[in-house]
């Protein structure tokens, strides 16, 4: 039927279909057939799948993608063929898949401004979404708009291949089994820009920031909830530094319509909250085309810092509760217990301890209570007991304060003895 995307079989199951367009897809069960799908059936029919394939070899749309023990991918037309048998699934299935519609960059009612961003290609875009949201589709549209529009030479990167695209756009597999090889073989055939489907593993953020900083043009689809877990997906696999050139665009992807275009700029600043003589580098995570400023992305001490703007004056500062998150770490390590901070301005906090474990905390001359504040950018910090702390508060620790008492009752019942004694 015009409206099924995926059909699924599998043994002594009945067969369902999931219907619908991108975003209202919905999973029906089909009335059972007088012939029941048995083991036996879907055997009998993979076979007659790989001999379709086989038979059509001619056909540059016909072929076995991928053939192991346990797990087969066929491509027939625009047929994603999937089979599976013990001991790789609990029993054999069949799953075909294949695209509801096929939209052209037009259908999307885009801004001008993101069309003409996209005429760029010497840029890194994510395509981010959930499953089944239309994020693919997003980007066969683009590659063919970049193709017949614009004039650029478009390849793809799949495993497995899973785009319907114009002939006239290559689409590489894995070379023996590695995107890595296949970067490489990118790199010898000078495309203008090159889609990368399914960006997922860690390897998989290393090869698309290598080809990024290469200076190809580069397009990545990758799963994620929103477009800002897309770029905190990145963070780790690539130096912060380097982040916004890899990265640029990120076009967030709900029900088959574009929800959000985030866009990375790299600048020299103090981070919103922070002193002027606290600059430093900042990944500033702005909305397109507005130029709205949503995040800021820094390096506070040996963390990567994502810290939300909007709604800041609102809220607790972000950047004080990410400094006492690291102090109270750091100290936790220097002396083994918990302490707490409170901050007394924008630039100074104090902290409380034990009375015995303040010594330790400060360092000889101060040098740890320095190597501390330098650290976290020039914050000015104090060093106070626990017997300070302003009323109210409850100490990080009450163990601590019961093991104190339990030492007091000791020492006096020790000195009564030695009392009693004379």
């Amino acid at each position: 039927m015009d409206d099924v995307q995926t059909v699924f079989l599998k043994a002594d199951c009945p067969p369902r279909v999931k219907r619908g367009h991108i975003g209202q897809l919905r999973l029906v069960e089909v009335e059972e057939s007088p012939d029941p799908w048995d083991t036996l059936a879907l055997e009998a029919l993979e076979e007659r799948l790989v001999d379709l394939a086989e038979n059509n070899r001619h056909r540059s749309d016909c072929f076995l993608e991928i053939d192991r023990h346990g797990c087969r991918v066929i491509q027939l037309g625009d047929l994603r063929i999937t089979s599976a048998w013990p001991p790789f699934s609990d029993a054999r299935e069949i799953t075909v898949v294949r695209p509801v519609t096929k939209l052209s960059l037009g259908d999307y009612d885009l801004d001008e401004r993101l069309v003409e961003r996209l005429r760029n290609h010497h840029r890194g875009v994510f395509i981010c979404g959930r499953p089944g949201s239309g994020k693919t589709t997003l980007a066969q549209a683009i590659a063919e708009y970049l193709d017949t529009e614009v004039g650029a030479l478009v390849k793809t990167m799949e495993a497995p291949r899973d785009l319907q695209l114009d002939s006239r756009i290559t689409q590489y597999a894995p070379l023996e089994g590695d995107l890595e090889k296949t970067a490489e073989i990118i790199f010898l055939v000078r495309p203008d820009f090159v889609i990368f489907d399914e960006v997922r593993r860690a390897r998989d953020f290393e090869i698309f920031a290598d080809v990024r900083l290469a200076g190809v043009g580069l397009l990545g689809v990758t799963h994620a909830n929103s477009a800002l877990e897309a770029i905190q997906r990145l963070i780790g696999k690539v130096e912060l530094g380097l982040v916004s050139q890899v990265l640029d665009t990120i076009l967030h992807v709900e029900s088959g319509a574009i929800q959000q275009v985030l866009e990375l700029r790299m600048t020299v600043k103090p981070p919103t909250g922070m002193q002027e003589e606290l600059a430093r580098p900042v990944i500033e995570v702005v909305e397109f085309p507005s130029g709205k400023l949503t995040h800021e992305m820094f390096a506070f001490g040996s963390e990567i810092a994502v810290v939300p703007i909007e709604g800041r004056e609102a809220q607790a500062n972000p950047v004080q509760a990410l400094a006492k998150q690291h102090m109270l770490g750091v100290i936790r390590q220097w002396v083994g217990v918990d302490c707490e901070v409170v901050f007394s301005g924008s630039s100074s906090a104090t902290v409380y301890a034990p009375s015995n474990m303040i010594a330790t905390l400060v360092g000889r001359g101060g040098e740890n209570v320095r190597q501390l504040q330098n650290e976290l950018g020039g914050l000015r910090l104090s060093i106070d007991s626990f017997d300070n702390m302003p009323e109210g508060m409850e100490r990080p620790n009450r163990f601590w304060d019961d093991d104190r008492r339990s030492q007091n009752k000791a020492n006096n019942k020790r000195k009564g003895k030695n009392r009693r004694n004379r």
